[in-house]
């Protein structure tokens, strides 16, 4: 495919040692990179001390300003052939710029996981309520979430159970969607050898980061309900949790009588998970793919985690560990793998299997590439297929669009005073 030039408008600037997500981003950057694209990482948020340095990549870095005219300049400028979303609510934000000043260019959500059903889950859980699948239909999230979906011309979908959902449930034309899970190295047997063996590892532990609300839920439920019995079982032995933004509700269950260790950001996401034996993590809502159980298998650690946990991530495999939605069986699955070398030994070959059968970075990627060159050869025969989209942008992006002026002028305003 001929070389494009490539406009990627993040919410905030990625941070893989931070989140998942943005390991997702950088993980999709370079394979754009890898096709010999040119490269424009732009964003309204401000840098942190932990955003990765995209110039490292040759990714060229621009800060931008929400709501305010000097994108459009900026737009018409480089005159982008691809603009990517790294979620739907810089879909909504940007949407309407990108439509007026840049109308050929091809459009891509990367959704990083479907908000709406993760909003849905967590307001099921937050009323002591089960889940129920239709609630999906009815949440505002989930509205908008679609409607950004229907706007672009593709959509990344990073979970299978996410893409069987948008088929079957919400009925979206296959042609728009694409399945484009994390993509991985594949783990090889010298890999394997430079893994810590079972017996130079301790404790159990979790990451994640505690701005993302089922990351500290997950903490809650291994300090009340998880580690009290399972302290019990295995006396001695520890159970530390590592995650970036630890506020001081996290900090605060740090308890060293109970062996319950806190400690923060750790600089080296998959060091610290290879000095643990296993990863617990008893995830109660949620959406997408978990970033942490990816690198327990990457750092061969076992893990024990639940159902929405593990979805969309095994297929046919055999789990590398346990999953349970029971505490107690959780509980005796944990103290199990734990004190049985042969089981966490069998557990551990059964990530690297998950891993290069099911995450390899070619096995996916090469159907992304097919799809943007596809669409890109013809986009007004893509876009006739999805008229919807084109109503809904024509009145969508024209409400928006007034909006985002009245917020301009209004900035304006105040900083004159």
């Amino acid at each position: 495919m001929k070389s494009k030039k490539i406009l990627i408008i993040g919410l905030v600037w990625p941070e893989p040692d931070s989140s998942a997500a943005g390991t997702r981003i950088i993980q999709l950057i370079k394979l754009l990179l890898s096709e010999n694209h040119q490269l424009i990482f732009a964003s309204a948020a401000g840098k942190g001390p932990h955003s990765f340095d995209l110039t490292s990549l040759e990714v060229t870095e621009k800060a931008i300003i929400l709501n305010n005219s000097s994108f459009d300049t900026f737009l018409q400028e480089i005159n982008p052939d691809v603009v990517i979303y790294d979620r739907f609510v810089t879909e909504e934000q940007y949407g309407w710029r990108i439509a007026e000043h840049c109308p050929d260019a091809i459009t891509i959500l990367d959704t990083e996981d479907l908000h709406g059903l993760r909003k849905a889950r967590q307001k099921a859980h937050k009323h002591k309520e089960e889940f129920n699948p239709e609630a999906v239909f009815s949440d505002s999230v989930t509205i908008r979430e679609i409607s950004a979906i229907l706007r672009c011309d593709l959509s990344l979908i990073i979970s299978e159970t996410e893409m069987q959902l948008l088929l079957q449930d919400f009925r979206i034309d296959p042609s728009l969607l694409c399945y484009l899970p994390f993509l991985e190295e594949i783990v090889r047997p010298a890999d394997i050898l430079q893994w810590k063996k079972y017996q130079d590892r301790e404790g159990f532990m979790f990451i994640g980061n505690f701005l993302h609300e089922p990351n500290w839920n997950t903490v809650q439920i291994l300090k009340t309900r998880i580690w009290p019995v399972l302290s019990k079982i295995l006396p001695g032995v520890g159970m530390h949790i590592y995650g970036a933004y630890c506020s001081q509700k996290v900090t605060q269950l740090h308890n060293e009588k109970e062996r319950f260790y806190v400690h923060g950001r750790a600089d080296d996401s998959l060091g610290a998970i290879s000095k643990h034996r296993i990863l617990l993590a008893p995830i109660l809502f949620g959406a997408g793919l978990k970033g942490k159980l990816i690198h327990a298998m990457q750092t061969g650690t076992p893990s024990v985690t639940t159902t929405i946990g593990a979805e969309g991530m095994y297929g046919d495999l055999p789990w590398n560990g346990f999953i349970t939605d029971d505490f107690e069986d959780f509980s005796q699955f944990a103290a199990q793998l734990y004190t049985n070398q042969e089981l966490w030994t069998q557990c551990r070959n059964n990530g690297v299997a998950i891993i290069n059968e099911r995450f390899e970075k070619t096995k996916s990627s090469k159907t992304f590439i097919s799809m943007l060159q596809n669409i890109s050869a013809n986009p007004e025969q893509h876009r006739r297929h999805n008229f919807t989209g084109t109503i809904l942008r024509f009145q969508t992006m024209n409400s928006t669009k007034y909006m985002s002026l009245w917020i301009e002028q209004k900035n304006a305003a105040d900083q004159s005073r």
